[in-house]
Formats: structure tokens, C-alpha cells, sequence
């Protein structure tokens, strides 16, 4: 006779019964695919990353890594193309053409500065991009046709306030925007470093608040000089 603990039948009976996962179509396994990609190419860069992991994380296989995307580097410049497309997308959505043109560039601030500090990816991507001189996003004629469409809102947002009074006309457009990103990701960038040199946690909320509001200022005063 074999025995059995109590309650052993209706553990048995209750056992789930094993039903297989629904089929991905081929976007969302190209979605999965960049999502891990996205993150094991920030986390250890172009060299150091491993398709095995890249395959684990996003439950594909190796075969259909290579057959979406060709090759490694191709896979790591999708990535790049990926991460940049949501801030683009997010930045060109953004509703400030219809504020004061000093309040609209200050919104554009507002928004890049938070996005960065949400999406640590993207700023460890850019950096480690930065790092090949390009290299890989120069093949991209995506990313420079994302980055035409913000920097003309830019360009609207100067010439009305110039038009208004508001603004001198000696502001450039680009390098207006390049100094937004600058005053927007610095910090992360340098997060680590700068946190040892001065034993300061740059990485706290509070410290973080306070430097937004800095920057802000920095910027309107900036801005608002004629």
C-alpha cells in the first residue's frame, strides 16, 4: 500500500494543468529582442555584450536574432535607433508651441531633464556611443532624421520670441538645444565620479530637485537677457 501525506490527493488534483504560451507574432519578438538588447548594451556596452543573454532575457533564439537583424552591431545600432525614437517621439508631442516662447524652451527643458533621469539606458548608450566617436550611429539615417523635426520646433519657438520682443536673435537654435541636453544629463553622466569627489550622493531625489531648479533658472535668465 503506498502512502500518502494528507492532502496529498488534493494537491495532485489541484496541479494547474501546463498550457503553452500564445504565439508571439514577429514585431513583438522584435520588440522583446530590442528591449533586452537595449538593456545588455547599456549595461556592458557593444563589446562586453553576449547574444546568449540577449536570447535568454527576451525568449527568442540566436536564428531569429540574426535573421531580424543581421549581425550583432546591426542589432546594437537598432538599439540606439529604438531608445532615441521614444524620446523623439515623446519630445515632438509635447505641446509648448502655443505657450509664451520663454515658457515653451523652459517645458523642453522640463521634459528632456526627465526623461533622462527616467531612462538610464539612453544615457548609458549615448555615453558609451560618444566613447567609438559615433562610429556605429553614423550608419543610422534614422537618428538623423528623428533629430530634424525638434530642433526646427526649436527654431519656431526662437523666431517667435524674437518676433515678440521676448528673446534676442542671437540665440542659436542648435546650440540652444545641445545646451538644454547638456544641463539635462551632465549630472548622470558623471553621476559616480562626482559622487566620490565630493562624498555627495548625487543620485538623491532631493539633491536632484534642487539642481533642476538651479538649471531652470540658468536657463530662463539666459533667455530672458537682451
Amino acid at each position: 500500500m503506498v502512502h500518502r501525506e494528507p492532502g496529498a490527493e488534493a494537491d495532485l488534483e489541484a496541479k494547474p494543468v501546463s498550457r503553452r504560451r500564445p504565439r508571439r507574432t514577429a514585431e513583438q519578438n522584435r520588440e522583446q529582442i530590442l528591449r533586452a538588447a537595449t538593456v545588455e548594451f547599456a549595461t556592458h556596452g557593444l563589446a562586453g555584450a553576449r547574444i546568449s543573454r540577449i536570447v535568454k532575457k527576451s525568449g527568442s533564439n540566436p536564428r531569429m536574432i540574426y535573421e531580424q537583424f543581421g549581425s550583432k552591431s546591426a542589432l546594437y545600432v537598432a538599439a540606439l535607433e529604438s531608445a532615441l525614437a521614444e524620446l523623439r517621439a515623446e519630445e515632438l508631442v509635447l505641446d509648448v508651441e502655443h505657450l509664451d516662447p520663454v515658457e515653451g524652451l523652459l517645458k523642453l527643458f522640463d521634459f528632456m531633464n526627465g526623461h533622462f533621469e527616467r531612462d538610464g539606458h539612453l544615457v548609458s548608450l549615448l555615453r558609451a556611443e560618444n566613447g567609438t566617436k559615433a562610429r556605429y550611429m553614423k550608419k543610422s539615417r534614422r537618428i538623423h532624421e528623428m533629430s530634424s523635426p525638434v530642433l526646427a520646433m526649436t527654431e519656431r519657438l526662437i523666431a517667435r520670441g524674437v518676433a515678440e520682443g521676448r528673446l534676442t536673435a542671437e540665440i542659436d537654435p542648435l546650440r540652444l538645444y545641445i545646451m538644454i541636453a547638456a544641463l539635462s544629463q551632465f549630472h548622470l553622466t558623471n553621476v559616480h565620479t562626482l559622487s566620490s569627489m565630493f562624498a555627495t550622493d548625487l543620485a538623491k531625489p532631493e539633491w536632484r530637485a534642487k539642481r533642476r531648479a538651479d538649471a531652470r533658472r540658468m536657463l530662463a535668465a539666459y533667455l530672458e537677457t537682451k
